[in-house]
């Protein structure tokens, strides 16, 4: 069953709530179009806008100056988060080292931490940016808050400052654009996307706000090959996801999408980490897709690539790739039976901005046609079963 939608992707997303609330309860839609839907196809012209808004002065050129001064003092720089966010965290510090390194900055300490770890642990110096979509996430505050008081610098990068997250920051940077379901693609993308805007003010590369949103455009296209790839990944019962270097965070953040919108249990596995004693436990129902589009080092990785997936086609997993245009070049098709969604290599970005904005809409189209293909609803990620519901509400 299809539902009617009137939906405008070119349209500005809603904001917070003013005064602040939290987001209320997707509506419920019988089919697709989903809320999740709506969202992927509203990724390149938020992407579009996101980049401009942050172009010229403000939130974003002060916290770049703030990671600057940080690492200039020596101190670390961590981004935090949880869930979506926690991955967003991953990208952020991709996406800021790179920066920082290409302004020069080559010792800079910049690395991600989970944040109910990190308030366990906070740092008494550096600089500490946190990833909310809405600013609410009880564990992200407490990270804030700890290295707040024991002596850090604290940014966020959230959707309103008028959020509790962006009561307990110095500097806030505002997304502006609020996820309307709760498989969250605009809650994933959007800080990536801020993230590679602050980077270009630390790096001094700027940014061409309409070939980000062209390269976040390419990915939503191919709806014929993720369908294909989830009518072959759909009756799994288990699926792999391998990433190496950049990627990584986008192969955590797959593993997350599929489990919350389809339920097919999922796991994430490093590249090399796959092929040192994993393989005993898959077989013929096991599914896998290897993400690859960092350009860092990439033959290297095409290589391991190449024999992780000869592993696998020798063993019968289905194998589906998320790779970039050149990388698809240098494998044989055969080791992916399940098929491809390719990746625009998009040379004029920094290898991890190409990586991370590029991989994100294929990888959330094939988890939203996984879902049709499983006949699940991703937008209320479960909760509208009371089971899941009241375990939701036990975790707090």
């Amino acid at each position: 069953m299809t539902t009617e939608s009137t939906f405008d992707p070119t349209a500005a997303l809603a904001g917070a709530a003013d005064p602040w609330a939290y987001a209320p309860t997707p509506s419920r839609r019988p089919g697709p179009p989903y809320h999740m839907t709506d969202m992927i196809a509203a990724e390149p012209a938020m992407a579009r806008r996101i980049i401009g808004r942050h172009a010229g002065s403000g939130p974003a050129t002060e916290l770049a100056d703030a990671i600057r001064t940080t690492i200039t003092a020596g101190d670390p720089v961590i981004l935090t988060g949880c869930g979506t966010s926690e991955h967003a965290a991953l990208a952020g510090a991709e996406i800021l080292r790179d920066a920082a390194h290409t302004a020069g900055l080559r010792d800079a300490s910049v690395t991600a931490a989970q944040a109910f770890e990190l308030s366990l642990a906070a740092p008494t110096r550096g600089l500490v940016i946190a990833i909310s979509h809405e600013g609410a996430t009880g564990a992200t505050n407490a990270a804030l808050r700890a290295a707040r008081d024991a002596g850090a610098a604290t940014a966020v990068v959230t959707v309103s400052g008028r959020s509790p997250a962006g009561a307990l920051a110095a500097i806030v940077v505002e997304t502006g654009e609020l996820d309307q379901g709760w498989c969250h693609t605009v809650g994933y993308l959007s800080p990536i996307l801020a993230a590679a805007a602050i980077g270009a003010h630390l790096s001094g590369r700027p940014l061409d706000a309409g070939g980000v949103a062209d390269l976040v455009a390419a990915g939503t296209r191919d709806e014929p090959g993720a369908e294909r790839i989830a009518a072959r990944l759909g009756d799994a019962a288990h699926l792999l996801v391998i990433a190496s270097g950049a990627d990584r965070p986008a192969g955590r953040e797959l593993v997350l999408k599929v489990e919350e919108a389809s339920w097919l249990p999922s796991a994430f596995r490093d590249l090399e980490t796959f092929l040192h004693g994993h393989l005993p436990a898959t077989g013929t129902a096991t599914g896998l897709v290897l993400i690859l589009a960092d350009r860092d080092r990439r033959d290297e990785r095409v290589a391991r690539a190449r024999q992780a997936l000869a592993a696998a086609r020798i063993v019968g997993l289905r194998a589906a790739a998320i790779v970039s245009s050149e990388v698809d070049a240098a494998l044989d098709p055969a080791l992916t039976p399940a098929g491809r969604l390719l990746v625009a290599e998009a040379r004029e970005l920094p290898s991890p901005v190409a990586a991370l904005i590029g991989t994100a809409t294929p990888l959330q189209l094939l988890t939203e046609r996984l879902a049709r293909a499983r006949g699940t609803d991703p937008d209320p990620i479960r909760r509208d079963d009371p089971i899941y519901l009241a375990a939701a509400e036990a975790a707090g």
